[in-house]
């Protein structure tokens, strides 16, 4: 068995992805509603800041601040995943490893995260999250991707609606 070391710190910012395995899939953007209350149910039981998001059909990318005392991002994260499965209609076979563990087969069974150190990292992070949908060919706009905090941003004064019609740092938060 892979044991998985975690940086679990305190209040910290983290940057998420998180990926269904099967690439060709559109279902977080079809059940986006049940994500939202997902996630939504998962705050209210264990909360954190959403910093940003996007939601892509088959990925989703985020930056999550912890409470002050609280370092526990696997089990929100586990049980974001848990909720959403379990109001998914059965989309295909389980096979018995994913059985054994209760799995639905929906998720990739890991995530990759990292953990933010800066400002810098921090708005480099930010920036890819909302680029995203741009990056992967959905939208040429970012303000035209429906599912991200981008519009937040906007709203809130902190980003120009034309914000990343040039180019922005792209490989901050993935391996190259």
């Amino acid at each position: 068995m892979q044991f998985y070391r975690r940086n679990l710190f305190p209040g910290g910012t983290y940057f998420f992805t998180v990926n269904l395995p099967d690439r060709s899939s559109r279902l977080l953007v079809d059940e986006i509603t049940t994500l939202r209350a997902s996630v939504a149910a998962v705050r209210q039981r264990l909360p954190f800041q959403i910093d940003a998001w996007v939601v892509l059909p088959d990925h989703m990318h985020c930056v999550w601040t912890l409470p002050l005392n609280d370092a526990d991002y696997p089990a929100r994260w586990r049980m974001i995943k848990a909720r959403f499965s379990r109001h998914m209609p059965d989309l295909a076979p389980v096979s018995a490893s994913r059985m054994s563990k209760g799995e639905l087969g929906i998720w990739q069974r890991r995530y990759w995260e990292h953990t933010v150190r800066e400002d810098r990292d921090f708005a480099a992070h930010v920036d890819y999250v909302h680029f995203n949908p741009v990056k992967h060919g959905y939208v040429v706009r970012v303000a035209d991707w429906p599912y991200s905090t981008f519009h937040r941003y906007v709203a809130s004064g902190t980003c120009p609606e034309d914000w990343g019609t040039e180019p922005v740092i792209k490989a901050a938060g993935e391996r190259a």
